[in-house]
């Protein structure tokens, strides 16, 4: 089994070595860039959104009602809340929610281009197939992950405002106050910081499953849940590290 995962590893790491190298035709690469930005990035925006939205308002919510006791000053509440969206969940457990579609649709994406065998022809025709395929869906989605960083924490925050008009749970400028009290800038930039690594764990380890499908649609789809479920491993693994080593 270890001798395995080392194989798996030594190919990965191959895969990314012909992967990050200058692109042949810078042009074709922006282009290629862009496309995959507004694919990856651009059209995950709505379910990260909604998601965060109704989080934001969850956390005020369970906060208030598991720690509301009389000696606790109730802007503790939107304390706790800024903490939870800066540095978990709008990096980690978001990027774990991107690694189901963003990872699923490069595997798929990749592993079709392989058993229909156009990977096949860029060989055949001198074409370096992974900086080619790989690298403009990488850096699109690495590129475009602060701004879904920061949405994320924005429709947080609307969220949890508006569950406290909804609900009447505690006042807005309590909750405000709170938002604001004892901020450390560094959260923020660590928390970039973590979504930049999730992004590239995401689609490179989604790249080379999908990359390696041999077979045919079957394996196919064998691949991106291998994706999916090998980047939200790998990204809760590297949570660990990333906060005990900007944070500890």
């Amino acid at each position: 089994m270890i001798s395995r995962a080392l194989q798996t590893l030594g190919r990965y790491l191959l895969l990314m070595r012909q992967t990050f190298v200058r692109p042949q035709r810078s042009r074709l690469f922006l282009k290629q860039m862009f496309q995959n930005m507004y694919s990856l990035g651009v059209s995950s925006i709505p379910l990260v959104l909604i998601i965060s939205l109704f989080i934001g308002a969850l956390l005020v919510l369970q906060i208030k009602l598991n720690i509301d006791f009389p000696w606790l000053p109730r802007f503790a509440i939107g304390y706790a809340t800024r903490e939870v969206l800066l540095l978990e969940f709008s990096t980690t457990i978001v990027c774990v929610i991107l690694a189901g579609k963003v990872g699923s649709h490069i595997a798929s994406e990749i592993g079709t281009m392989r058993v229909t065998q156009q990977i096949d022809a860029l060989d055949v025709m001198g074409v370096n197939s992974a900086n080619y395929v790989i690298l403009p869906k990488i850096a699109g989605f690495v590129l475009f992950i602060p701004v879904i960083d920061i949405l994320s924490v924005a429709a947080g925050l609307i969220g949890a405002f508006g569950i406290c008009v909804i609900m009447d749970i505690m006042p807005v400028e309590t909750l405000a106050f709170g938002l604001r009290h004892d901020f450390n800038e560094w959260y923020v930039w660590s928390g970039f910081i973590k979504s930049y690594v999730f992004a590239l764990i995401i689609s490179s380890v989604s790249s080379y499953c999908g990359y390696n499908v041999r077979g045919g649609s079957v394996e196919v789809g064998k691949a991106s849940t291998d994706a999916v479920v090998w980047s939200s491993i790998i990204i809760l693994f590297s949570d660990l590290l990333l906060t005990n080593l900007l944070l500890g």
